[in-house]
C-alpha cells in the first residue's frame, strides 16, 4: 500500500480545499477531525486496526479559507490551454504565447488575453485584431478557478473526485 497516495481535503461545506497526502489523511482520521467521505479498495493496517483508505475527506468543521489565485505565467496559460493551439487545434509542446487584442492595440497581460498559439499561428495573427484577418479562436480564454489544478489531476485518473470538484460524466 503506497500511503503517498494524494486525498481531496473537503471543507465541511463540501467545498474542495485542498490536496492532501495519504499519510496526513489517515491521521486526521484517526484523530477525528474528518468525515470518510469515499474510499479506495486499498487498506492501512496495523495489529489493532485496519481502515480503509481514503480518496476523499470532509473536515467536520467548516474552516474559513481565502481563495488563492493562479498565476499568471506562461506554464499556467500552456496547461488551461492543454498545449493546443487556440487558433488551429494543432497540439505542440513547441508553443507560444499570444495576446488576442495585441499590446500596441491596448491589449493586456490578462488571463482573457493570452492564449497558446503554434509559431505558424502567431506569425499570421502577428498584431492583427481577430476582427481584421480570417481567423477564431476555438475558445473564449478564461481565468482558471482557484480548483482548476485539482480537476487537471481528476483527469489524469482521480475520477472518485470529480463529483466534489464540479466536474460532470
Amino acid at each position: 500500500m503506497n500511503i503517498d497516495k494524494k486525498v481531496l481535503l473537503l471543507n465541511n461545506s463540501y467545498e474542495p480545499i485542498q490536496i492532501i497526502g495519504g499519510k496526513k489523511a489517515i491521521i486526521m482520521l484517526l484523530l477525528e477531525k474528518v468525515d470518510l467521505i469515499e474510499k479506495t479498495n486499498s487498506f492501512v493496517c496495523s495489529e489493532k486496526l485496519k481502515l480503509s483508505f481514503p480518496s476523499v475527506i470532509k473536515l467536520k468543521k467548516y474552516v474559513f479559507i481565502k481563495i488563492k489565485n493562479i498565476p499568471l505565467t506562461r506554464k499556467n496559460i500552456l496547461s488551461r490551454d492543454n498545449n493546443i493551439c487556440q487558433y488551429c487545434g494543432k497540439k505542440s509542446k513547441k508553443m507560444t504565447i499570444d495576446h488576442v487584442i495585441p499590446k500596441d492595440k491596448s491589449g493586456k497581460d490578462t488571463w482573457t488575453n493570452l492564449v497558446s498559439a503554434c509559431s505558424k499561428c502567431n506569425i499570421k495573427k502577428g498584431n492583427y485584431l481577430l476582427s481584421q484577418i480570417d481567423m477564431k479562436l476555438l475558445n473564449k480564454p478564461k481565468k482558471p478557478s482557484h480548483i482548476y489544478h485539482m480537476q487537471k489531476l481528476v483527469k489524469s485518473g482521480n475520477t472518485l473526485w470529480k463529483p466534489y470538484l464540479f466536474m460532470n460524466n
